[in-house]
């Protein structure tokens, strides 16, 4: 950390957070939302997409999310359906309406080029996402 940062910090121990005193009970709550958060945007959004080579319901691909251990979405179930909007929007996506199971979502050529170039070149997945969500 830069000594700007830590005396900063420093300072705001000795004043903001002085009156501020954490139980181990919340501090283990803390420590499981930053478990939530460790899959990184790029392992989300290549397991998303490896997953919808076969078509899926939102609530299915939350559930197969959850199976491969990722759980970004256990709080924030809607941040599927806007990255599923986003790809949609972006034409990776082709969906379908059924009425009494709702929207299903599966690659199209476009997402499985997408798809196929994120797995190719690890070192590339953050870029090939800042270029889908960027447009």
């Amino acid at each position: 950390m830069e000594d700007r940062l830590k005396g900063l910090r420093k300072s705001m121990e000795k004043t903001a957070f002085k009156q501020l005193d954490f139980t181990e009970k919340h501090q283990d709550h803390v420590r499981i939302k930053m478990k939530k958060l460790k899959s990184s945007d790029d392992e989300v959004f290549l397991a998303v997409m490896q997953l919808l080579v076969h078509e899926k319901t939102g609530y299915d691909l939350l559930k197969h999310i959850r199976g491969r251990g990722i759980l970004k979405f256990e709080d924030n179930e809607g941040f599927i359906y806007t990255l599923l909007h986003r790809l949609e929007q972006n034409n990776c996506l082709l969906s379908r309406w059924d009425d009494s199971e709702g929207k299903h979502y599966q690659l199209n050529n476009k997402g499985r080029k997408l798809l196929q170039k994120a797995e190719k070149n690890s070192e590339k997945k953050h870029v090939v996402l800042r270029e889908l969500l960027e447009g």
